[in-house]
Parts: C-alpha cells; sequence; structure tokens
C-alpha cells in the first residue's frame, strides 16, 4: 500500500533527511587513501546517534553495519570490512537515519584521490541521471515517468543501467510501495501523490547492465568488473515538483 504522509508525519522526515545529509557532509574529508571502510562506518553510526538518530540499515534483514561501502565495481550493499581505500578507487556510501520511527536513505560515490576518466565519467553522469529523474516528479506523475527518465539519460551517455535493484516508497520503513525503477516508460506505473516520500537511487554501470551477488549474501557487483556508480535521494512529492529530503 502506497501512503500519504500527514504534514506531522513530513517534518519528522525532514529531521531524518537532514541527519542523512549533515553525516554525509562530515564524512567527506575522512574519505581518503588508506582510511578503512569499517572506521568509516564507525564515524557514520556515531554521528547520527550523536545528532539524535538511529541507523536505519544496522540490522536491517540482517545487514551488519551501518552504511554500505561499494568501491569500484561493487555496485551496492558493500559491507564495511578492514579493506583500505586505495588512490583512484570510487567508493558507493549508502546509509539513512530513523529520528522518531520516520527514515531516511540516501547515496553518494566519491573518489579517492585522483581517479581515471571512466570513474569520473560515471561519476558525474549518473547523478545527472538522478537529477533527470527527479524533474519528472509532481502529483500526478507516474513512477515510471521516473524510470523513463533516468533510462533515456542514461542510454544516452552508453551508461548500463541496473534492473534488479530499484528505488522505492519510504516511512516508518526503510522500504515501503511504490518500487521505483531506474527504467520504463512514461505514463505507467503507480500514479504519485501530493504528499508521498520516495527513494529515487540510479545506479549506472560503465560497461554491461548485468549484476550478480556476492557469497557474502549482500554485496552486488558489475558482470564484467567494470566501475558503477550510485547516488539517491530521499524527496518529498509536492504538487507542482519535489523537495529533497536528503538535501546537502
Amino acid at each position: 500500500m502506497i501512503s500519504i504522509k500527514s504534514p506531522r508525519e513530513i517534518e519528522l522526515m525532514r529531521h531524518a533527511g537532514e541527519i542523512t545529509a549533515k553525516t554525509f557532509d562530515y564524512l567527506i574529508p575522512f574519505v581518503k587513501p588508506g582510511v578503512t571502510t569499517k572506521e568509516l562506518d564507525k564515524l557514520a553510526e556515531d554521528y547520527i546517534i550523536k545528532q539524535g538518530g538511529t541507523p536505519s540499515f544496522k540490522g536491517y534483514e540482517g545487514f551488519p553495519a551501518t552504511m554500505c561501502t561499494s568501491i569500484n565495481d561493487e555496485v551496492v550493499h558493500g559491507i564495511p570490512s578492514n579493506r583500505k581505500l586505495k588512490e583512484g578507487d570510487i567508493v558507493k556510501l549508502d546509509l539513512g537515519a530513523c529520528y522518531k520511527g520516520y527514515q531516511s536513505d540516501s547515496a553518494i560515490t566519491l573518489p579517492v584521490g585522483k581517479i581515471d576518466e571512466k570513474k569520473q565519467y560515471v561519476m558525474e553522469h549518473t547523478e545527472k541521471s538522478l537529477y533527470k529523474g527527479l524533474a519528472a516528479i509532481h502529483d500526478g506523475a507516474h513512477v515510471g515517468d521516473i524510470g523513463y527518465a533516468v533510462q533515456k539519460y542514461a542510454e544516452e551517455h552508453n551508461l548500463g543501467v541496473v534492473r534488479e535493484l530499484v528505488g522505492h516508497g519510504i516511512g516508518t520503513e526503510v522500504h515501503e510501495d511504490p518500487d521505483v525503477p531506474n527504467y520504463g516508460a512514461r505514463h505507467t506505473g503507480p500514479v504519485l501523490k501530493e504528499g508521498m516520500v520516495i527513494c529515487v537511487e540510479p545506479m549506472l554501470n560503465v560497461g554491461t547492465r548485468r549484476v550478480y551477488m556476492l557469497d557474502d549474501g549482500w554485496t552486488i557487483i558489475t558482470a564484467d568488473g567494470k566501475p558503477s556508480a550510485h547516488f539517491e535521494h530521499t524527496v518529498l512529492v509536492t504538487k507542482d515538483g519535489y523537495e529533497i529530503l536528503t538535501r546537502r
């Protein structure tokens, strides 16, 4: 069931989104060669708690950490570990904060030092594809309008659109209805209504769109070993457009 949030619920979700956005701002200076993804995860957890929130992902369906940390060809859901970031890596950080029972969810892809042109390209155009998708949002639009906009932009830039993983509704649960794919046709899918809150999160690959899961049961990687990028915002559907609740 797709829920419409009340003004009180929206205000709580704004606060949750603000905590998530501030957590990214706090983490970014620590993303450099030599830091481990486990160290970044601990920083994120401590900061979220300090801001009055709780980590949305820790324990969610058994996930063992506060934040998903996915490097290079890892698309999403990488588990923080003692692995150190290296010069030339790109790392996807995906996290959420819960505030008084309401969730937020956002992701960014960051360079570690100087990166090559392919990684820079996929980062730049994945983020741009996110905003193409957001531009399709308003009361009365369809979920398919978002996916169409993301897919069209991605394919114009020769990037593979991951289809096995999609955006989603959000509220008291991290994942709620509706699914928000990064592909599709205009004027299809559920109708967006003012007061709905959704997460739009393109995952684009330099090569094939095909992915598979590692034996850890979480980490998704590209089938051809080429880099992938991921960007996500939690957004409120408004009468004339949208409001980003996780804006940094």
